[in-house]
């Protein structure tokens, strides 16, 4: 399995292409429109709804991106789709949705976001999510997640997508749940060949470790997130093979 080449011959829009002053929030459909126009990748986010949908939505919690209290997965996908996502005038989608959307026009890179915020074992029914509404989809789409027991169950469920692992330092004020030791494990990226990976996204502040020089001599391509200047995409692509970026428009 090898990463297509469409998802390197152009930047991938950071939970699409967001601009809440043009009424576009991150991971909306007003934002996956909007990239499509303009002929970008499309970076999104799954979360799992009460009702074991996959919806297309970046933190645990409702508050920053609805404004009320409460988790994601505390609500069912009809709920989740009444929320207005603040800034836009529109619902939380489902990832059946954003599909129906793209529908090929563009490469996808979903991420599939941790559930327990432990990344350990206690993975599946995200997962089972994705691939359900995956099925017969025949656009070029690319699955990522921080945790490595969820890329191995999606070589399980849906071994015909490319598969690859976010990666970054892993500090502990951004892993708060997560224990010392897996953290530092993490770090290092042990569990490429083992979940059948063949890309990595790693932090862009951090390109110049031995391990990502490693995996990029072996021919491994190498994304990144999140790039937001000019400046920050000219120096992230010495190394990196392509970009994920938000708050600026790249060539």
């Amino acid at each position: 399995m090898t990463l297509p080449q469409v998802f390197l011959d152009r930047p991938l829009a950071h939970r699409a292409l967001h601009d809440v002053t043009h009424g576009r929030p991150e991971n909306s459909l007003a934002s996956i429109r909007s990239a499509i126009t303009a002929g970008y990748g499309i970076e999104i986010d799954l979360q799992l709804s009460k009702d074991g949908q996959a919806m297309v939505f970046h933190d645990y919690d409702l508050q920053r991106l609805c404004g009320v209290t409460g988790a994601v997965g505390q609500r069912t996908a009809d709920e989740l789709a009444r929320l207005a996502l603040t800034g836009g005038d529109e619902g939380i989608p489902t990832l059946h949705q954003v599909l129906d959307l793209v529908a090929g026009q563009v490469p996808l890179l979903i991420e599939i976001k941790d559930q327990d915020l432990r990344l350990g074992p206690n993975i599946g029914r995200l997962e089972q999510a994705a691939a359900k509404a995956l099925a017969g989809y025949s656009g070029p789409v690319a699955l990522m997640s921080f945790n490595p027991h969820s890329v191995s169950e999606l070589a399980r469920l849906c071994p015909a997508f490319p598969r690859g692992l976010t990666t970054c330092n892993f500090v502990k004020a951004d892993w708060p749940l997560v224990p010392d030791q897996r953290r530092e494990q993490l770090a290092r990226i042990p569990d490429f060949d083992a979940t059948g990976s063949c890309f990595i996204s790693h932090q862009q502040d951090e390109l110049d470790t031995p391990r990502v020089a490693e995996l990029k001599s072996s021919g491994i391509p190498v994304l990144c997130w999140t790039i937001r200047t000019p400046e920050e995409e000219a120096t992230a692509r010495k190394i990196a093979d392509n970009i994920t970026f938000e708050g600026y428009l790249p060539a």
